[in-house]
């Protein structure tokens, strides 16, 4: 048996990962933004668990993102403060009916508010 813990403080190394349906995402919204350089994963104090995902297209870098090259054509930029809370997450894409969503598989997160907008390291 492992125990795993969140270590704040842990060197930034976050190892996030994304799936084949994400990539395929992500590609269609960088071809429609050609000046975007790729996207960005923050976390925000939010919700009724903590914390919650903001993930935007962006131009460049911020300072103190790390940057990861998800593919060939797409780079991901993490921000530095968020890179211990997403460490090891794997980014989805999923699409059922009308409706789409980004999905972040998170070892880190040991609570989820009931809507799923929210997690807790």
């Amino acid at each position: 048996m492992t125990i795993e813990t969140f270590d704040p403080n842990a060197p930034a190394n976050p190892e996030v990962s994304m799936t084949a349906a994400a990539l395929k995402h992500v590609r269609k919204q960088l071809e429609k933004n050609l000046d975007m350089a790729g996207v960005r994963l923050a976390v925000k104090k939010s919700g009724c668990s903590g914390f919650k995902y903001d993930i935007e297209f962006v131009e460049a870098a911020q300072d103190g993102d790390i940057a990861i090259q998800a593919a060939d054509d797409v780079t991901l930029f993490i921000s530095a403060e968020a890179a211990p809370m997403v460490k090891g997450t794997e980014i989805d894409f999923s699409r059922e009916g009308l409706n789409s969503t980004i999905k972040f598989n998170n070892p880190n997160a040991k609570d989820l508010c009931g809507c799923g907008e929210s997690f807790s390291v």
